[in-house]
């Protein structure tokens, strides 16, 4: 999903696009909700078949997880824009040459968010900080699911509250960066 978000909006600066989207009645709101449901369309494309394949080859059914999967993969679509916003708002910023930060900063959080073991298996200095990402508690909770077979809403409820802060940061950066973008004429500088 962040893959999805980011490569919308650097399709639009590769292709010196991004100017005319900005100087059109489209406000920076209408954006970003243009970018998320971009980046939702983008990743069912790739989950349907890669769903479908696990039924018919493996006969693993994702259905027969519940709906509280689906809910805990929602909050991790959400994570991703929030760290979309903030990597579109740097690159709108600094130009093309902060793009590494942008492919990058998805996967250097892979670590702190306890994606391949438990929260558990981290240093104990090191758990308060993966506490406060909020897909730390999504696959906390994920593995509540398909390991013991229970939710716990306790996971569910901080990864709501912390991605609701981390989109508000995301959406505030992205804005204050677009608008010192907008002051200092980098806009039409943009692109390859």
């Amino acid at each position: 999903s962040n893959l999805g978000f980011f490569t919308t909006f650097i399709e639009e600066m590769w292709s010196r696009n991004l100017g005319n989207l900005l100087i059109s009645p489209l406000r920076p709101h209408e954006l970003v909700m243009a970018l998320c449901l971009w980046s939702v369309l983008r990743l069912s494309i790739g989950m349907l078949p890669v769903t479908g394949a696990a039924f018919f080859i493996f006969g693993f059914n994702l259905l027969d997880l519940g709906l509280w999967l689906a809910v805990f993969f929602a909050m991790l679509v959400v994570t991703s824009w929030s760290l979309g916003l903030i990597a579109a708002g740097v690159m709108l910023r600094y130009g093309l040459g902060a793009e590494e930060l942008a492919w990058s900063l998805a996967f250097l959080l892979l670590p702190l968010t306890c994606v391949y073991y438990p929260l558990s298996a981290l240093p104990a200095w090191l758990q308060p900080v993966a506490l406060a990402l909020p897909p730390t508690h999504v696959f906390e909770g994920m593995r509540s699911i398909l390991l013991e077979h229970r939710f716990d809403p306790g996971d569910l409820w901080w990864a709501i509250g912390l991605n609701a802060v981390y989109l508000a940061i995301g959406y505030g950066v992205f804005g204050w960066l677009l608008s010192r973008a907008r002051d200092n004429g980098s806009l039409l500088q943009l692109g390859e």
